[in-house]
């Protein structure tokens, strides 16, 4: 015991003669630089932060969710080989959410809880959000969540780097119906929150907004497989619209199942807001061309920045691989993330949230085009219309300017 008295004296002693030969200047920057990893409660070290990844790997999401932790992962490895964040390198804990929305809240507690994750990148679908957002609350973590949505919600724990309802919702239909003189519409979409939701948004915006008329409204449950009923109901209506808000796996059905009754392009006009070149990958450009889909980015852009993503995504990815707006969207986080942390000169969540807030975020090599993080924590962006080939890659036939996002829209609550 006394052996061990002393040894743990003479440690002391060797550790105060190791101090007393560092400069007082370079004794201070150490213990601020302590002072910063272990105040936050993060997984934090010296020379390493850890963030989380949770989108879903397997069920009938897992066709559209795929894109994006890809997207966040070569984001990531990006941002690692600049020299990381605050000299940090990020590590990455994945997570699969499975596409069941108890996994996407018990999958985040865990990373929050047990990992003590810095940031999460992840969910898709509004239902996993709405499941996750009240651990993100009582935990006070921060996700950054990457796809379009119905907008009415605003979290200090959340930052929505896609677009809400009035960059995509509003605006498609103000364009179809202009473009295509379309006065009655037929909404279809899956049956869980976002569609819902969209749906009641469009509807409102048809009737008090465009002077339309909705013929129609139809919910499937997420992943069915069977749209007969729906596609009889449709050609019984003749919409000037069909408007559509499916998502996932059950696309492959829904556009297969259009085509074999020969509702096709050059008979019918349809918009979507939820496929993106991810889904069309699994659809078959041949199933869905001539249709439209409105969002805010796809991987024709023309411009040099996206050039650059492209090219840095199919190196990491193969060259058969297809980015959709959600995935441009998940790439974006963690550079918003790096910004913000290099700002505040702290991983520490409330100390993030403020710069966030601050409308000084900014991203110049965005795929996208310039965006802007707004204090509303949801960003600036464009919306585009695209017209679907047959190679599945889309036309762009309109470009927005840009539009400051408000996920409060007085009228449509």
């Amino acid at each position: 015991m006394r052996d061990q008295r002393e040894l743990r004296r003479w440690g002391r002693r060797k550790v105060l003669q190791c101090l007393a030969m560092i400069p007082a200047g370079a004794i201070l920057a150490s213990q601020l630089c302590f002072a910063e990893v272990n105040t936050t409660g993060l997984a934090v070290t010296d020379d390493e932060v850890t963030v989380g990844i949770l989108h879903s790997l397997t069920g009938t999401m897992a066709i559209s969710e795929t894109g994006a932790q890809e997207a966040e992962k070569l984001a990531i490895k990006q941002i690692n080989e600049m020299g990381g964040v605050l000299g940090r390198q990020i590590k990455i804990i994945q997570e699969d959410g499975a596409s069941d929305w108890p996994t996407f809240a018990e999958k985040s507690r865990k990373l929050l809880v047990k990992d003590k994750v810095a940031a999460v990148f992840g969910c898709w679908t509004s239902a996993s959000r709405k499941a996750a957002l009240p651990v993100f609350e009582k935990e006070n973590g921060l996700l950054y969540y990457p796809t379009f949505y119905e907008g009415l919600e605003q979290s200090h724990n959340v930052i929505y780097t896609g677009q809400e309802a009035t960059q995509q919702i509003l605006d498609g239909l103000n364009w179809v119906a202009k473009e295509k003189k379309a006065k009655t519409f037929y909404l279809i979409g899956s049956d869980y929150i976002w569609p819902r939701t969209s749906m009641k948004i469009a509807r409102k915006h048809i009737e008090n907004v465009l002077g339309g008329k909705v013929v129609g409204e139809e919910y499937k449950p997420l992943g069915d497989t069977q749209f007969g009923s729906v596609i009889n109901k449709i050609r019984l209506k003749k919409p000037d619209v069909i408007y559509a808000a499916v998502v996932g796996g059950s696309n492959v059905a829904w556009f297969k199942q259009l085509k074999a009754a020969g509702i096709t392009s050059d008979k019918q006009t349809l918009l979507t807001i939820s496929v993106t070149e991810d889904e069309v990958l699994g659809i078959g450009g041949e199933n869905l061309e001539g249709f439209y889909s409105i969002m805010k980015y796809f991987q024709s852009l023309d411009n040099e920045n996206n050039k650059k993503f492209v090219k840095a995504f199919k190196e990491m990815w193969g060259d058969d691989s297809v980015i959709g707006d959600v995935t441009q969207a998940a790439y974006l986080g963690p550079w918003l993330w790096k910004a913000a942390v290099e700002k505040a000169g702290s991983f520490d969540v409330d100390k993030v949230v403020e710069v966030s807030e601050s409308g000084e975020i900014e991203l110049d090599t965005a795929p996208e085009g310039y965006v802007k993080l707004h204090p509303n924590h949801h960003l600036w962006s464009k919306a585009r219309v695209g017209k679907w080939k047959k190679d599945g890659q889309a036309e762009v036939v309109y470009t927005s300017d840009l539009i400051e996002p408000d996920p409060f829209p007085e009228g449509y609550q």
